[in-house]
């Protein structure tokens, strides 16, 4: 069974693509845990990654795909996946489609507003926790219940640096979702609700749905 989840920014399509990958026994296939395997471990395809992000550049797109493709290509994918992450465009969907078939696109749809609201309020420490002003604060404000260090904001949880990269899930994300609709495997379900709520609306998907 390979499944693709799909989300704005904020919308926990990590999360929810981890707990299906458990509840089915696939593995959980995320394209930023693939780049930092290959960057830590200086692999052939690392260390080409590594030129790219080193200089503060995108990694073109067929470089991306071979990453992903190496992963997909290992022996845990042969029964299945659930796939975080990618494709973001057409690019990479036309890549996709010429080495697998897919059973199940799923997107969790959240509001742009929501979105804002719930990435804007999150906070990190130097130390790798996180907390989020509304949903998980730390006991003290402002300071990591762990270490004491002092939390913050990261550049890419701005509102501003948030709206850019909805624009581009907007843009280059969303139109593939046309294309999983023509082939009659698209599903839609409600990322406003609670995890667990989230997580039950697609797993009524793959049950009621699996062929």
């Amino acid at each position: 069974m390979r499944i693709i989840i799909f989300g704005p920014q904020g919308s926990g399509k990590g999360t929810q693509a981890e707990l299906i990958a458990r509840r089915h026994n696939l593995p959980y296939v995320s394209t930023g845990d693939i780049f930092r395997y290959h960057t830590k471990n200086e692999t052939e395809l690392g260390v080409k990654v590594s030129q790219y992000l080193s200089q503060g550049e995108l990694v073109p797109e067929d470089l991306t795909n071979q990453v992903v493709k190496s992963r997909l290509d290992q022996p845990d994918c042969v029964t299945g996946f659930v796939l975080d992450g990618y494709p973001r465009n057409r690019k990479q969907l036309d890549f996709l489609n010429s080495i697998f078939k897919i059973d199940f696109a799923i997107v969790i749809e959240l509001s742009d507003d929501e979105a804002v609201k719930r990435l804007s309020g999150r906070l990190a420490c130097k130390c790798g926790l996180s907390y989020h002003l509304e949903y998980n604060p730390p006991v003290k404000a402002d300071l990591c219940d762990k270490c004491g260090s002092e939390l913050f904001r990261r550049d890419d949880d701005q509102p501003e640096a948030i709206k850019k990269r909805l624009a581009i899930y907007h843009t280059e994300t969303e139109p593939l979702f046309a294309e999983f609709e023509r082939e009659d495997i698209f599903y839609r379900v409600d990322g406003s609700r609670s995890i667990d709520q989230v997580y039950q609306q697609i797993e009524k998907v793959i049950s009621s749905n699996k062929k």
